[in-house]
């Protein structure tokens, strides 16, 4: 356990050597800032007409432009739990300083698990931080607050731990681009999945639901969100189908099981391969 900790402290004083940390920061600061000046408008304009309808589209939209921050809260999360961890350790096969480390009396299970959630702690946070802040804003500018926040953001840190895995397992044995093709890729093909699946659901077409819910079962980091979404938005908004972020199908709990044992299941590998590769 201790060598795990001190593997785990070693990454993050890397990231931050390396200021990983620091552009992250900055950029999440950004995106909040961004995001508080477009809802300050659109809640002035909407109050600015008044009436019993301007309400309504005001509760509408708060709802809408809340889910779509914490959507792009979303999409930065997939960009930063793969490409934080994408050189960790194919970068330190490929300079030598593996082998070192390897040489000395420590696991190679440690150090694929120190790494694994040194990212994962990180991830976390900047989930953690960007999803409250969005939520801050819109209850002190809005006054509004989505449902069931407190199923929805753990899912969404969900989604961001498996793709941190995906990262690290990809580390072991491809090399750092291909690592992030090969994430990426199969990040893409979820989100497609998702799409036709929901496109099916809405045609009534049972192929492409199937379809859908293959890709879904082969990645399921998108079905994270959808449910996340589901959760963080009112019942007749998702029963009317009347936003974007509106799932004609919505994944089922059992999903969440599945995606936990696919994450079991690619960190198992991740900890093989690195076992058994030459340094």
């Amino acid at each position: 356990m201790r060598t795990l900790l001190t593997m785990t402290h070693l990454t993050l004083v890397e990231a931050l050597r390396k200021r990983i940390l620091l552009s992250t920061a900055i950029c999440g600061g950004a995106f909040l800032l961004l995001y508080a000046i477009g809802l300050h408008f659109i809640v002035q304009q909407v109050e600015d007409r008044g009436g019993a309808m301007a309400n309504l589209q005001q509760q509408m939209g708060l709802t809408m432009f809340t889910l779509a921050g914490l959507y792009a809260v979303n999409f930065l999360t997939l960009m930063t739990a793969v490409l934080l961890p994408i050189d960790t350790l194919s970068g330190d096969i490929t300079s030598g300083i593996a082998q070192t480390i390897a040489s000395k009396p420590i696991r190679r299970s440690d150090i694929v698990l120190g790494k694994w959630l040194a990212y994962a702690l990180v991830v976390f946070a900047y989930v953690g931080t960007l999803a409250a802040g969005v939520l801050l804003i819109a209850r002190a500018i809005g006054h509004y607050t989505p449902p069931d926040i407190h199923i929805g953001i753990p899912l969404m840190m969900f989604e961001g731990l498996l793709l941190v895995t995906l990262s690290i397992c990809g580390g072991t044995r491809l090399s750092t681009v291909t690592n992030g093709v090969v994430a990426f890729g199969l990040y893409g093909i979820a989100f497609l999945g998702g799409w036709v699946e929901q496109i099916g659901g809405w045609t009534g077409n049972q192929a492409a639901q199937n379809v859908g819910a293959i890709a879904s079962l082969i990645m399921p980091t998108d079905s994270m969100w959808q449910l996340a979404a589901h959760h963080m938005q009112p019942a007749y908004l998702a029963q009317l189908h009347a936003s974007p972020f509106s799932s004609a199908i919505t994944p089922s709990p059992a999903m969440v099981l599945w995606a936990a044992g696919w994450g079991v299941v690619v960190l198992s590998v991740a900890l093989r391969s690195f076992a058994k590769r030459a340094l």
